[in-house]
């Protein structure tokens, strides 16, 4: 799964999700792309649950990028313990996605195989997603 190799420090603050996505709202590299529709974290499993339903579906054919990447470290502490006596433990890392961004890309497949191959990739992840599409022009598609 991913996670970084190393971080600045071990926990952060939870921190919130305002606005639309600063950057990564354009298709760069595939010609269909699964963007988001609601701010959300994804956590490393779901990443890779998605992943996993993509690239089955696509036969291993054509080629799919992750545009997220999970660096927040979202804590936990045991359950039946009581309050204070300090932050828990690191539980899982997380990507903190913003409406709008780009979260997998996939090229090299027909058509009809990428459209179906992103909506079960959509179906491991907790937000609402669109496809969108590169037309022949450059700019992007909204289905």
């Amino acid at each position: 799964m991913l996670s970084p190799k190393k971080t600045k420090y071990r926990k952060q603050f939870k921190g919130k999700i305002h606005g639309l996505a600063k950057g990564g709202f354009a298709l760069n590299f595939g010609s269909h792309g699964l963007k988001t529709t609601q701010p959300e974290r994804i956590t490393a499993r779901q990443i890779e649950a998605a992943r996993r339903a993509i690239t089955r579906q696509m036969k291993r054919q054509g080629r799919v990028w992750i545009r997220i990447f999970p660096d927040v470290p979202v804590s936990d502490k045991p359950a039946e313990v009581r309050m204070g006596k300090g932050k828990g433990a690191v539980d899982y890392w997380a990507a903190r996605v913003a409406p709008g961004r780009i979260m997998f890309e996939v090229d090299g497949v027909p058509d009809d195989i990428a459209r179906e191959a992103l909506r079960l990739g959509a179906a491991k992840l907790p937000v609402k997603t669109r496809i969108v599409t590169r037309i022949a022009a450059g700019a992007e598609a909204i289905q």
